[in-house]
Formats: structure tokens, sequence, C-alpha cells
């Protein structure tokens, strides 16, 4: 967690309504989780929510951006390498585990709807990457700066999306049916406490990014370890730096920071005790869980989104080596569906970009 000076005057707990307007600076993040979870779950037979209606239902709420991701649109690629020092390679036979270096290709992001929010519009950054391995097999993740999710059945989420959504007579949603929500769904709980208290941070190198989801670690042994994991940044300074004004400061305070020298992560793997639930991501495991540090993350260089490395990767959280699996939470293959959807309309855009790179500035 990142420390900040308490104030001087203690304030008043926010309102049902006033958290409900933080939510909508994240309503992306919310909108794709609901529509990916029903996807999966049925839960709208017979006119059922396929991945195509999830990415149509962020073209609707946020506008066509041609070239962009549909959900986390805003970012800048990075590159460099995973250094494992070997601590996790008894947990897993995944070849990215072993003492050595591994190339990856990621991508910094702000979790909104569209290319042009201010860098403050959410409190919670992303960041993707991708492993090479040397056999060929990779390994793709992404990871945010938020702990855990709001609730953690289909049902609920759906229930969310429809307590959340504006009226089209007012375009603003009913302020009578978030309070009820909240009031019939305790397990929002932890999540609401989290909530009020995030800010939009400073830098995108002072975030610790969480994967939320649970996987499972295989071992050449056959032995499974259900895990969760997290990039930890290990430099402090900046910590407590007031948020620019910029509306595009996180990119600008990237490359400063590269320009002066690597970015290093560590990359923490939280191990589940028997027992733990790897099927529901709003619920977290107990503070007092096994952890292993299994290398650094080193990032060396920066590129533009539209024309670098990372442009053309689709962070399929389910595009795993051997040695590394999926856990039966069924966010993961709903995320996979809608990702897949996403990248085949984007993609099929980039042509034009080419041949109008004033895309890149908001007309």
């Amino acid at each position: 967690m990142i420390e900040r000076n308490p104030p001087q005057h203690s304030k008043p707990p926010l309102s049902p309504l006033q958290v409900l307007l933080r939510l909508a600076g994240i309503g992306a993040v919310v909108i794709v989780i609901a529509g990916a979870f029903a996807y999966v779950n049925g839960t709208l037979d017979p006119h059922r929510l396929t991945p195509a209606r999830v990415v149509d239902t962020f073209e609707h709420n946020n506008g066509l951006h041609p070239g962009y991701r549909r959900n986390h649109p805003k970012g800048v690629c990075v590159a460099g390498y995973f250094e494992s020092n070997g601590a996790a390679a008894s947990l897993s036979r995944a070849q990215v585990f072993a003492a050595g270096r591994t190339p990856v290709t990621g991508r910094f992001a702000l979790p909104t709807g569209n290319p042009y929010s201010p860098d403050n519009a959410a409190p919670i950054r992303s960041l993707a990457l991708q492993f090479t391995q040397p056999d060929g097999q990779q390994w793709r993740t992404g990871i945010n700066s938020m702990p855990l999710f709001p609730v953690g059945t289909p049902a609920a989420f759906i229930d969310l999306q429809n307590a959340t959504a504006a009226d089209p007579k007012t375009g603003k949603p009913d302020p009578a049916k978030p309070p009820a929500f909240f009031a019939a769904h305790p397990e929002t709980a932890p999540f609401l406490a989290w909530i009020k208290t995030a800010k939009p941070s400073a830098s995108y190198t002072t975030e610790t990014y969480n994967s939320v989801n649970a996987f499972v670690l295989v071992a050449a042994d056959g032995k499974r370890q259900a895990v969760r994991w997290s990039m930890v940044p290990q430099a402090q300074d900046s910590l407590l730096a007031p948020t620019p004004q910029d509306k595009d400061y996180l990119e600008k305070d990237l490359v400063e920071k590269l320009a002066a020298g690597p970015l290093r992560f560590s990359l923490v793997l939280t191990l589940a005790n028997p027992g733990d639930p790897t099927n529901d991501a709003s619920k977290q495991w107990p503070t007092d869980r096994k952890t292993l540090d299994a290398g650094t993350l080193v990032l060396d260089k920066s590129q533009p989104q539209l024309t670098g490395d990372c442009r053309d990767i689709n962070y399929d959280p389910l595009v795993l080596p051997s040695g590394i699996e999926g856990s039966d939470d069924p966010l993961l293959a709903a995320r996979s569906a809608a990702y897949a959807a996403s990248y085949e309309r984007r993609t099929s855009e980039v042509n034009q970009l080419k041949a109008a790179p004033a895309q890149e500035k908001q007309p």
C-alpha cells in the first residue's frame, strides 16, 4: 500500500452515491467483468451476452475509437526481461521460473474505456505482460492495482451492472439502486472500503499490480499449488508525490524515469493454503499466507502504444506455458473470450491508423 500523509481534518465517510461516482471512474472494469460472467454463465439466455455483445457494450458506452483496445485503451508499451532467481522452480516446471532471463513485452494502461481520458479519471492502473520462454511458449498476464473485485458471482455482477446503469431519461444512475444493491450484497464491503480511499497515483512505477484471479502452478512431479501473483515496485521514490494536473502525465513520467535507468519490480507469489477460495476474485486470502519472491522484472524501454511491440498482443490471461494453469475462477475463461473479440476488431482497424497517425491525438 502507498502511505500518504494523514489529513489535517477527518472527513465524513462517502455516501453510497459518492461511492457510485468513484465506481463510474472504473466502470469499464465492472462492465467487462459483468458481461463476461454473463457470457460464461448463460444467465441472459435466450439472448445470450456473447463476447461480441460485450465489446458492443464498450463501444456504446465509450464511443468507437478505431485501432484501440475496447477496454484499457490508453497506455504505453514497455519492454525488458524477467530475471528469475530459481526460487519458484520447485513449484512449477515452466521455463520462466528456471534461473535466468526471459524476454518481456508489456503495457501499462489506464482502465477506462476512452483513450482520451485524463490520467486522473480512475484510481486504478494496469500492467499487462508477455513472457516468451526459450521453448517458444508464452505466459501472458493482465494485472491491476486493485486488490480484489467487488463481488464474486455472475448473478451479483449482473445485478451490479443493472444497479449502476444510466437511466436513458436522465443520463445518470437511479440514486436509489446502488445503496439497495450494496445492502443486498455485504460481500462488496472489502472492495467498497478500498475504493473509498483509492486515489489516482502520480506514476505507473509506484503501484503494486495484482493478478486477483487465482492460478495453479504445476511442478515437474505433478504437484499442484494454487497461487496469486503481484508485481511489487522495488523503488520507493515519489510514493508521496502529488498527482499532476497534466491529463497525460503517466506516460511522460514513465519516459522520464526510464531515461534515468531501468525500472524493477519483484514478482511475488502468494501461496494458497488448502481451502482458500480459488474461484472467487472478491475474496482475499489471509495475510499470513506464505509468499515467495520469484525474481525481478526489469523494464528498460518504452514505445508509443500504436506503433510499439505491444500493439498487436492480445494479453489473454489463459495464454499459459506448461507448468502454469488457470484456476476454477470463471472470470478467466470469460476474459479470454471478450479479449479475443476486442482483438479481432481493433487489429482490423490498424491500417486506418497507419494512414492517419493523428489518431494518436484527440480530434
